[in-house]
C-alpha cells in the first residue's frame, strides 16, 4: 500500500484511529476539518532533531528489518463544510495526485456539496466508505457516489450488543475499520449496520 493517499472527511478527531491505521500502513493522509487533532503517527516538525537526543551514555540501536518505520504521513488541513471548494482545492493541493481512498462522514447538510466537491479528487474507480447516521425510516442509504465501489457503514442510535447503551466511538471506529478493509481489498458496493436502528422490542 506505500505511496497510496486517502482523503478523509469527517468531524475532528471522529475518525482518528482509521487515519493513524492508514498511516503506520504507508498511506498519505490528508485530514480536512475545522480543527487541529494530533495524532500519534505526525511527523511534527523538529521530530528528527529530538530523536537525535541521547542521553549520555547512550548507544544507539539498528532495529531490524521489521522495525522500519513506514513513511505514510498525516496532514491536516483546516477546512469548513459550508465551504466545500475551497475545502476540495486545499485537499488537493495537501494530496498533490489524485486520492486512492475516500473516507467520509459528514453532516447531511453539508453531504452533497461536499461530496460533490471532492469527487474530482479521487482517482477513477476509487473506493468510498461513507458513514451515515441513523435515519427514521427502515430503508438504507443508497451511496452517493455511484461511479465509485462504496462501503455504507449505517450507524445505529443504541449498541449491537446492548440495546440500552448508546452506540460507543469504540463500536463506530471498529465498524468504520472493517469497512475500510473491504473497501481496499477491492469489495463492490454494500451497506453495513453498526449498532441497532432502534432499541429491540422484548
Amino acid at each position: 500500500m506505500a505511496g497510496r493517499k486517502a482523503l478523509i472527511l469527517a468531524g475532528t478527531g471522529m475518525l482518528a484511529g482509521i487515519a493513524e491505521n492508514l498511516t503506520r500502513e504507508g498511506w498519505h493522509v490528508v485530514l480536512p476539518c475545522r480543527r487541529y487533532h494530533p495524532l500519534d503517527t505526525e511527523v511534527r516538525p523538529g521530530a528528527a532533531a529530538l530523536r537525535s537526543l541521547r542521553r549520555p551514555g547512550h548507544r544507539p540501536y539498528r532495529g531490524g528489518p521489521g522495525r522500519a518505520r513506514p513513511d505514510g504521513k498525516a496532514t491536516w488541513v483546516e477546512a469548513h463544510w459550508d465551504r466545500p471548494r475551497e475545502l476540495a482545492a486545499k485537499a488537493e493541493a495537501a494530496l498533490r495526485g489524485q486520492a486512492d481512498l475516500l473516507v467520509a462522514w459528514i453532516h447531511e447538510e453539508y453531504r452533497r456539496s461536499v461530496m460533490g466537491a471532492v469527487e474530482g479528487l479521487l482517482a477513477h474507480g476509487a473506493p468510498v466508505v461513507e458513514v451515515r447516521n441513523a435515519f427514521g425510516g427502515v430503508d438504507l442509504p443508497d451511496p452517493l457516489l455511484p461511479s465509485h465501489p462504496t462501503q455504507v457503514v449505517q450507524l445505529g442510535t443504541v449498541s449491537a450488543h446492548d440495546a440500552h447503551r448508546c452506540l460507543a466511538q469504540a463500536e463506530i471506529g471498529e465498524g468504520v475499520s472493517d469497512a475500510v478493509r473491504r473497501a481496499i481489498e477491492g469489495h463492490p458496493t454494500s451497506t453495513h449496520q453498526v449498532g441497532q436502528l432502534r432499541p429491540l422490542v422484548r
